[in-house]
């Protein structure tokens, strides 16, 4: 169960596969730019991000820059897709529910990042992936072994 939520098989047309990798390439780009903003504004912002959670805002930051920064590059791989996208969406409701106050116009960038990593969340990662290729490597894997199984 857990093998096919990781790579789903639904989803793997070209057409749909190919508006998945836009979208995963979309996202990627736009939420690595913030998470490239926070890393080389880490100083500046370490002592006035907002504490999330209590968590101090040293540590909400830390958490912030590792979901915008290491899992967009996840995502834009399509390597892990499925895991990589919880801590942005995560990271994206937080943004729109808590830091925004899930107010419209200032927190629409981050509903909308959220929305979009949802439906990605559901959609899987499409064939053109690393997670794809891992797929069917252990797909081809499989039936190698399946093959040299004497039969009962």
């Amino acid at each position: 169960m857990f093998y096919r939520f990781l790579f789903p098989d639904h989803f793997r047309g070209k057409m749909a596969s190919f508006l998945i990798l836009v979208l995963r390439l979309f996202l990627g780009v736009m939420i690595l730019i913030h998470g490239v903003d926070k890393l080389t504004n880490f100083n500046e912002l370490s002592e006035t991000f907002p504490d999330i959670m209590g968590l101090g805002s040293y540590t909400s930051l830390m958490i912030a820059v590792f979901a915008e920064f290491c899992c967009s590059l996840f995502l834009l791989c399509g390597l892990l897709v499925r895991v990589t996208v919880i801590p942005l969406i995560l990271t994206m409701a937080v943004a729109f529910f808590d830091v925004h106050d899930a107010d419209f116009p200032g927190g629409e960038l981050s509903f909308i990042y959220l929305a979009l990593l949802i439906i990605l969340y559901f959609t899987g990662p499409g064939r053109y992936s690393v997670d794809y290729l891992i797929d069917m490597r252990l797909q081809k894997d499989k039936d190698d072994i399946d093959e040299s199984l004497p039969e009962s």
